[in-house]
């Protein structure tokens, strides 16, 4: 079993609905994976489960080293460090910046009456400012704008020096300045040998940060492509993945797509 993310025939299903279908996917130790696919393909499922958040109707998935089913994921979810929407959501608008990022030692979302460690508080500050935000520290997090939450909250899934990092749509909601900036940092993350193993989930190819490694392409439910990112981004591929004739363009490192002429 691959140390880092195994999944064999996973399917999820929520009544009628089939939200993945036989997905077989690993994800080693060092690998910078993507994830990419339209509205509805089961990308956040994917991650869920990758995150020991939900578990498959069907088939095996093993996550660093641990097979779901038979494993405490509370005891597991410590290792995986996590930013969404969905832990976003619940960060309360009048949290200290600082201790947004540290809560995360605790597992718990506000600070409340727990104790941390000098080396909690220096780790936290460390890591805000490799993201660019350490001069905000004190400020509170419903201040903040939209690509400095992005950063914040990436500083907090990076503060339990996790094993396994997943972004779900890191990029979503920021402007071209924001996002640039964003992409710019995961380049640096992504490249840092230390870094844990990363999957980024996106819908956008120019949101693809450089020093990503591999890519995933998901349609319905279904794998529709994956394997090395220079191979397997083609035009072909992400035209079944969208249902639309494309055209995949590479600048450098960067990646673009349009609609191809009729």
């Amino acid at each position: 079993m691959s140390d880092v993310l195994e999944l064999a025939g996973v399917g999820v299903r929520r009544g009628n609905t089939d939200l993945l279908r036989d997905v077989t996917w690993s994800v080693e130790e060092g690998e910078r994976w993507v994830i990419l696919g339209p509205n509805g393909a089961g990308k956040t499922t994917l991650l869920q489960i990758a995150a020991a958040r939900m578990h498959p109707t069907s088939g095996v998935a093993g996550v660093l080293g641990e097979v779901m089913g038979t494993v405490d994921v509370f005891e597991l979810r410590p290792r995986i460090g996590v930013s969404s929407a969905t832990i976003a959501e619940r960060i309360p608008a009048d949290e200290k910046v600082s201790d947004v990022v540290i809560t995360a030692s605790w597992a718990v979302v506000g600070r409340w009456r727990e104790e941390y460690d000098p080396m909690d508080e220096q780790r936290g500050l460390e890591l805000l400012d490799a993201l660019g935000v350490g001069h905000l520290k004190d400020r509170r997090y419903g201040t903040l704008s939209e690509g400095e939450r992005k950063r914040v909250q990436i500083a907090r899934a990076l503060m339990t020096d996790p094993e396994l990092m997943l972004l779900d749509e890191p990029a979503a909601g920021l402007d071209l300045r924001g996002r640039e900036d964003l992409v710019g940092r995961l380049q640096l993350l992504a490249e840092d040998v230390t870094a844990p193993a990363m999957v980024l989930v996106t819908h956008h190819v120019e949101e693809i940060p450089p020093g990503f490694t591999d890519i995933l392409m998901l349609r319905d439910g279904e794998v529709v492509a994956a394997g090395p990112l220079e191979v397997t981004l083609t035009a072909e591929n992400l035209s079944k993945t969208f249902d639309l004739p494309l055209v995949v363009d590479r600048h450098g490192p960067r990646w673009s797509a349009r609609a191809a002429q009729s």
